[in-house]
């Protein structure tokens, strides 16, 4: 089954910069409907009042972390706590990797990355094909 090209994505990262990267690498992978929160405490804003079928958040931001953001969604009694999270982090560290796992992330994503691997991530995520 193909996925919906036109899903709410929502895109997390306190830097503009690489806001606009993943959204042009989403573009890049045919995805139209883009949001845009430059951190955690935006991101939870938006998340209760619009509906997103997929977060992609970085890890390191400021106030709110991305697993802060996470573990925010998680614990909501709310229609948004099962909202797929893709967190995106240069970090390696297993302890971050079994965090994030148990915080409850869907996957996550090592910059650098390409649109063949964020494409593989989503496709993961969501179960269809792109």
């Amino acid at each position: 089954m193909a996925l919906n090209k036109d899903m709410s994505i929502l895109v997390v990262d306190d830097q503009q910069s690489m806001r606009r990267i993943i959204i042009n690498l989403l573009r890049q992978i045919g995805f139209t409907n883009f949001s845009e929160a430059a951190d955690g405490e935006n991101a939870l804003s938006q998340i209760k009042t619009k509906h997103f079928e997929l977060v992609l958040s970085d890890w390191h931001m400021e106030p709110m972390t991305g697993i802060d953001l996470l573990r925010s969604i998680r614990a909501s009694n709310e229609n948004y706590k099962n909202v797929p999270v893709i967190l995106i982090t240069a970090e390696e560290k297993v302890e971050n990797i079994l965090a994030a796992k148990q915080a409850g992330v869907n996957n996550y994503i090592k910059k650098p990355f390409s649109a063949e691997v964020l494409k593989g991530k989503i496709t993961t995520v969501m179960g269809d094909t792109i």
